[in-house]
């Protein structure tokens, strides 16, 4: 071995012949700060812990607003990592926090939480009070079924449900309580508040800001302002008190070092002041969907929407007639076959003005819209209900297109019901909701169509595109079949499982997934 090929030694180790490679965490460090050290590695030879020593916020803003503003080096806002919680928002807005590829996060569990103390978002209805009152009432009457239903199905599943001897009665009854609110989360309203936490990049933020400023519900776009506040301005402090009192400790000793110390220790903190101040509604979305919405209907006119399964893998096709059926799927609530036979009767010029006009308003620094995302082997249109769609609309690393929510699709009954003897009471509900829904999009001020939605149960069904590659057909068949899951996403994952299976027998083997149709225990859920 020559000598420049022997291991050599950082120092710091006890043996001689230890690697100079040094690995560390870092805590402590403000987000754009920490994002402007770690880019340093390609502009400086100095350490992580050097850059951190050298680096002030001036520094760091004046970096950003360099790099990331005039040159357009964006991938620097992504290692500044930003974690925010939004509290009280409606399950609607919820959904559109999160239908973000880029984003991690978590909400309330309907499963493990009782929803009916958490109150409900009410749109602005332009002072028709009228159209208020029916609204306010279709939702108290939508919790006070799910109140009601909750306890009967709980009682229900217990008198058929023993105890076993070596389970204490708490975890009995938080299992069976669980288990009742998989079947009365269906009449949850989209206006029932919910709360959740996200964890995100500054350059997801920026997007998602963006996105959301755009978007078609007021109170979508006041949560996009809300988010881009809370980026730019201090930050909540969990160590706030603690650190307040001891800076009062240090004052009883020594004024002139408590001073300092309150300098130190209590200084605002703004995890985004620099990467997301600019974010401002995305113009492109604005002006595409507008446009894109008036193409739709033209081409399928009144049409009716014609009957479709509940999972379907799409047929390949030309990549223009994806792209064009695509632009045009989600503003619509036609099944995905159905637009494409609209665009392929159309003839290819028509094809290509739809393409056109998805990317005519497109920007110098915006990306091309999700419909865009083409070319994957499996495609399903997927036609399920709402509650069960927001577990699906965690699955990151495949690519959705969701149509807007309608009752246009009808609504899933648990098969629990009936047993129960309370079916007769869930269609009634649902009648009367999607009855609501009806009147409110036709009065109550300029977004009155928007605003009825938050009328809508989560039990009436929503179409969704869902595009992807093999391993995660396989990972969402697995992981969605399973017996602890919600029944509703787990026959679709099983339909998934089957459609593949019928077109690709082969690849059949490779699945381990669980039948649907096999009992379940409902204590080892």
């Amino acid at each position: 071995m020559s000598c420049s090929d022997k291991p050599r030694s950082n120092g710091n180790s006890a043996s001689p012949d230890a690697p100079a490679v040094e690995v560390y965490a870092v805590y402590g460090a403000e987000p754009e700060i920490q994002a402007y050290a770690m880019a340093k590695y390609s502009r400086s030879s100095l350490s992580m812990k050097e850059s951190l020593k050298e680096i002030t916020q001036q520094k760091a803003e004046k970096f950003l607003n360099t790099f990331y503003f005039q040159y357009g080096h964006r991938s620097i806002a992504d290692l500044a990592h930003i974690a925010l919680a939004i509290e009280r928002l409606s399950i609607l807005a919820a959904i559109a926090i999160a239908d973000e590829q880029r984003w991690d996060g978590q909400e309330r569990s309907t499963r493990y939480q009782d929803f009916k103390k958490s109150g409900y978002f009410t749109p602005d209805f332009s002072e028709d009070e009228q159209a208020r009152t029916v609204y306010c009432e279709t939702i108290e009457s939508l919790f006070a079924e799910y109140e009601s239903l909750s306890q009967r199905m709980f009682e229900c599943l217990a008198g058929i449900t023993p105890k076993p001897a070596e389970m204490k009665q708490e975890a009995y009854e938080r299992t069976l309580r669980a288990r009742a609110f998989d079947i009365s989360r269906y009449l949850l309203p989209l206006a029932t508040n919910t709360s959740l936490g996200e964890i995100v990049n500054a350059r997801t933020l920026e997007s998602q800001v963006a996105h959301l400023l755009a978007h078609t519900h007021k109170e979508v776009r006041y949560l996009g302002e809300l988010l881009k506040r809370a980026a730019i301005s201090p930050a909540y402090n969990v160590n706030q008190e603690s650190l307040r009192e001891l800076v009062e400790q240090i004052r009883a000793v020594s004024p002139e070092l408590a001073a300092r110390a309150e300098q130190e220790l209590l200084r605002e903190v703004r995890v985004a002041p620099t990467l997301v101040k600019y974010a401002d509604p995305n113009v492109y979305e604005l002006q595409t969907r507008a446009e894109l919405r008036k193409a739709a209907g033209e081409l399928m006119g009144n049409a009716p929407v014609a009957p479709a399964k509940m999972v379907d893998l799409l047929d390949e096709e030309p990549l223009e007639v994806e792209l064009a059926t695509t632009l045009l799927y989600e503003h619509s609530h036609y099944p995905y076959r159905q637009v494409r036979e609209g665009v392929e009767a159309a003839g290819e010029n028509i094809r290509r003005e739809i393409i056109d006009l998805g990317l005519r308003h497109r920007g110098k620094h915006d990306e091309m819209l999700r419909a865009f995302c083409a070319g994957q082997k499996f495609r399903f249109d997927i036609l399920m209900d709402v509650g069960g769609f927001r577990d699906m609309h965690r699955h990151r690393r495949c690519v959705q297109i969701g149509q807007g929510f309608t009752t246009k699709h009808g609504y899933d009954a648990p098969e629990e019901l009936e047993p129960a003897g309370a079916q007769k009471g869930y269609d009634a509900a649902m009648r009367r909701a999607a009855a609501a829904v009806e009147q409110l999009a036709v009065r109550g001020g300029t977004e009155a169509p928007e605003n009825s939605q938050y009328a809508i149960p989560l039990g009436f069904r929503k179409r969704t595109l869902f595009k992807m590659d093999f391993a995660e057909v396989v990972y969402i068949s697995e992981l969605r079949s399973g017996p602890a899951g919600h029944i509703s996403y787990r026959k679709v994952a099983w339909a998934m499982y089957e459609a593949v299976a019928q077109k690709y027998p082969a690849l059949a083997k490779f699945f381990r997934v669980t039948d649907v149709r096999e009992p379940v225990d409902l204590l080892k859920r």
